[in-house]
Protein backbone atom coordinates (compact mmCIF):
# COMPACT_ATOMS: atom_id res chain seq x y z
CA UNK A 1 0.00 0.00 0.00
CA UNK A 2 1.35 3.43 -0.95
CA UNK A 3 1.70 5.81 1.96
CA UNK A 4 2.46 9.50 1.70
CA UNK A 5 3.87 11.51 4.58
CA UNK A 6 3.54 15.26 4.90
CA UNK A 7 6.27 17.23 6.68
CA UNK A 8 6.38 20.77 8.04
CA UNK A 9 8.34 22.73 10.62
CA UNK A 10 7.55 25.51 13.08
CA UNK A 11 9.53 27.98 15.10
CA UNK A 12 12.02 29.19 12.52
CA UNK A 13 11.43 32.85 13.28
CA UNK A 14 11.18 32.50 17.06
CA UNK A 15 13.95 33.99 19.18
CA UNK A 16 13.91 31.05 21.59
CA UNK A 17 13.89 27.29 21.84
CA UNK A 18 14.22 24.44 19.41
CA UNK A 19 12.74 24.29 15.93
CA UNK A 20 10.14 21.51 15.64
CA UNK A 21 9.12 19.43 12.64
CA UNK A 22 6.40 16.82 12.27
CA UNK A 23 5.91 14.04 9.76
CA UNK A 24 2.37 12.69 9.35
CA UNK A 25 0.92 9.79 7.37
CA UNK A 26 -2.83 10.42 7.42
CA UNK A 27 -5.37 7.69 7.94
CA UNK A 28 -7.90 7.62 5.08
CA UNK A 29 -10.76 8.09 7.58
CA UNK A 30 -9.75 11.68 8.45
CA UNK A 31 -11.86 14.37 6.82
CA UNK A 32 -9.15 16.18 4.88
CA UNK A 33 -11.33 19.29 4.45
CA UNK A 34 -10.81 20.01 8.16
CA UNK A 35 -7.06 20.28 7.74
CA UNK A 36 -5.61 23.72 7.12
CA UNK A 37 -2.28 25.44 7.63
CA UNK A 38 -1.80 25.72 11.42
CA UNK A 39 -1.16 29.47 11.15
CA UNK A 40 -4.73 30.18 10.02
CA UNK A 41 -6.48 28.00 12.63
CA UNK A 42 -7.50 29.19 16.09
CA UNK A 43 -5.64 27.66 19.02
CA UNK A 44 -8.82 25.79 20.06
CA UNK A 45 -9.29 24.33 16.54
CA UNK A 46 -5.59 23.35 16.34
CA UNK A 47 -5.82 21.54 19.68
CA UNK A 48 -8.90 19.56 18.56
CA UNK A 49 -7.30 18.63 15.24
CA UNK A 50 -4.03 17.74 17.01
CA UNK A 51 -5.86 15.09 19.06
CA UNK A 52 -7.75 13.80 15.99
CA UNK A 53 -4.55 13.57 13.90
CA UNK A 54 -2.56 11.85 16.66
CA UNK A 55 -5.31 9.25 17.20
CA UNK A 56 -5.84 8.54 13.48
CA UNK A 57 -2.40 8.81 11.88
CA UNK A 58 1.16 7.66 11.95
CA UNK A 59 3.13 10.68 13.15
CA UNK A 60 6.47 11.70 14.60
CA UNK A 61 8.18 14.83 15.89
CA UNK A 62 11.76 15.90 15.22
CA UNK A 63 13.59 18.79 16.85
CA UNK A 64 16.81 20.72 16.51
CA UNK A 65 18.12 22.40 19.64
CA UNK A 66 19.15 26.01 20.19
CA UNK A 67 22.81 24.86 20.16
CA UNK A 68 22.27 23.14 16.79
CA UNK A 69 20.49 26.22 15.41
CA UNK A 70 23.42 28.40 16.50
CA UNK A 71 25.99 25.98 15.08
CA UNK A 72 24.47 25.16 11.65
CA UNK A 73 21.93 28.03 11.16
CA UNK A 74 18.14 27.96 11.24
CA UNK A 75 17.62 26.62 7.72
CA UNK A 76 19.89 23.61 8.23
CA UNK A 77 18.47 23.07 11.72
CA UNK A 78 14.93 23.03 10.24
CA UNK A 79 16.00 20.44 7.67
CA UNK A 80 17.65 18.40 10.43
CA UNK A 81 14.42 18.48 12.50
CA UNK A 82 12.50 17.32 9.40
CA UNK A 83 14.96 14.48 8.80
CA UNK A 84 14.60 13.35 12.42
CA UNK A 85 10.79 13.41 12.20
CA UNK A 86 10.78 11.35 8.97
CA UNK A 87 13.22 8.80 10.39
CA UNK A 88 11.10 8.40 13.56
CA UNK A 89 7.94 7.39 11.66
CA UNK A 90 6.89 3.85 12.61
CA UNK A 91 6.11 3.11 8.94
CA UNK A 92 8.26 4.08 5.98
CA UNK A 93 6.28 6.20 3.51
CA UNK A 94 6.62 5.63 -0.24
CA UNK A 95 6.56 9.42 -0.78
CA UNK A 96 7.45 12.30 1.54
CA UNK A 97 6.00 15.73 0.70
CA UNK A 98 7.84 18.58 2.41
CA UNK A 99 6.58 22.14 2.83
CA UNK A 100 8.93 24.71 1.31
CA UNK A 101 11.58 24.65 -1.36
CA UNK A 102 14.39 22.66 0.27
CA UNK A 103 14.82 18.98 1.12
CA UNK A 104 16.58 17.38 4.07
CA UNK A 105 19.56 15.15 3.32
CA UNK A 106 17.94 11.75 3.61
CA UNK A 107 18.95 8.65 1.68
CA UNK A 108 16.53 5.92 0.54
CA UNK A 109 13.42 8.11 0.73
CA UNK A 110 11.39 9.55 -2.14
CA UNK A 111 11.32 13.25 -1.16
CA UNK A 112 9.55 16.08 -2.93
CA UNK A 113 9.11 19.67 -1.81
CA UNK A 114 5.87 21.59 -2.26
CA UNK A 115 5.92 25.39 -2.02
CA UNK A 116 3.04 26.48 0.25
CA UNK A 117 2.35 22.79 0.82
CA UNK A 118 0.81 23.52 4.22
CA UNK A 119 -2.01 25.28 2.31
CA UNK A 120 -2.39 22.66 -0.45
CA UNK A 121 -1.63 19.16 0.88
CA UNK A 122 -3.69 17.76 3.80
CA UNK A 123 -0.85 15.63 5.20
CA UNK A 124 1.46 18.69 5.26
CA UNK A 125 -1.32 20.74 6.92
CA UNK A 126 -1.62 17.96 9.51
CA UNK A 127 2.15 18.04 10.06
CA UNK A 128 2.01 21.82 10.55
CA UNK A 129 -0.69 21.36 13.21
CA UNK A 130 1.18 18.59 15.06
CA UNK A 131 4.45 20.54 15.00
CA UNK A 132 2.84 23.84 16.08
CA UNK A 133 0.81 22.41 18.96
CA UNK A 134 3.79 20.36 20.17
CA UNK A 135 6.15 23.34 20.11
CA UNK A 136 3.57 25.72 21.62
CA UNK A 137 3.03 23.30 24.52
CA UNK A 138 6.78 23.11 25.13
CA UNK A 139 7.17 26.91 25.02
CA UNK A 140 4.16 27.39 27.35
CA UNK A 141 5.80 25.05 29.89
CA UNK A 142 9.08 26.95 29.53
CA UNK A 143 7.26 30.27 30.00
CA UNK A 144 6.28 29.26 33.55
CA UNK A 145 9.95 29.54 34.56
CA UNK A 146 10.53 32.72 32.54
CA UNK A 147 7.33 34.70 33.17
CA UNK A 148 8.72 38.13 32.25
CA UNK A 149 9.07 37.40 28.51
CA UNK A 150 5.46 36.58 27.62
CA UNK A 151 6.40 33.35 25.86
CA UNK A 152 3.03 31.80 26.73
CA UNK A 153 1.40 34.32 24.36
CA UNK A 154 4.19 35.11 21.85
CA UNK A 155 5.82 31.64 21.47
CA UNK A 156 9.18 33.36 21.72
CA UNK A 157 8.70 35.59 18.69
CA UNK A 158 10.02 39.17 18.77
CA UNK A 159 6.93 40.95 20.08
CA UNK A 160 7.22 44.32 21.81
CA UNK A 161 6.78 42.67 25.24
CA UNK A 162 9.47 40.09 24.52
CA UNK A 163 11.95 42.67 23.16
CA UNK A 164 11.36 44.99 26.14
CA UNK A 165 11.87 42.04 28.52
CA UNK A 166 15.13 41.16 26.78
CA UNK A 167 16.42 44.69 27.44
CA UNK A 168 15.23 44.64 31.05
CA UNK A 169 15.94 41.05 32.13
CA UNK A 170 18.59 39.93 29.66
CA UNK A 171 19.19 36.90 27.49
CA UNK A 172 18.33 33.40 28.80
CA UNK A 173 19.92 30.07 27.92
CA UNK A 174 16.86 29.42 25.73
CA UNK A 175 17.47 32.41 23.47
CA UNK A 176 19.08 31.93 20.06
CA UNK A 177 22.16 34.07 20.49
CA UNK A 178 22.95 34.19 16.77
CA UNK A 179 19.59 35.85 16.04
CA UNK A 180 19.09 39.58 15.79
CA UNK A 181 18.38 41.50 18.06
CA UNK A 182 19.85 39.11 20.66
CA UNK A 183 23.15 39.11 18.80
CA UNK A 184 23.43 42.84 19.50
CA UNK A 185 22.48 42.58 23.20
CA UNK A 186 25.36 40.39 24.36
Amino acid sequence: MKMTAGVDEVGRGSLIGPVYAAAVILNKSINKKLLKDSKILSKKKREKLFILIKKNSVWAIGKASVKEIERINILHASLLAMKRAIEKLKKKPSLVLIDGNKLPDLKNYNLKYVIKGDQKIPSISAASIVAKVSRDRFITTLSKKFKNYGWDTNSGYGTKKHLNALKKFGVTKHHRKTFSPILNLK
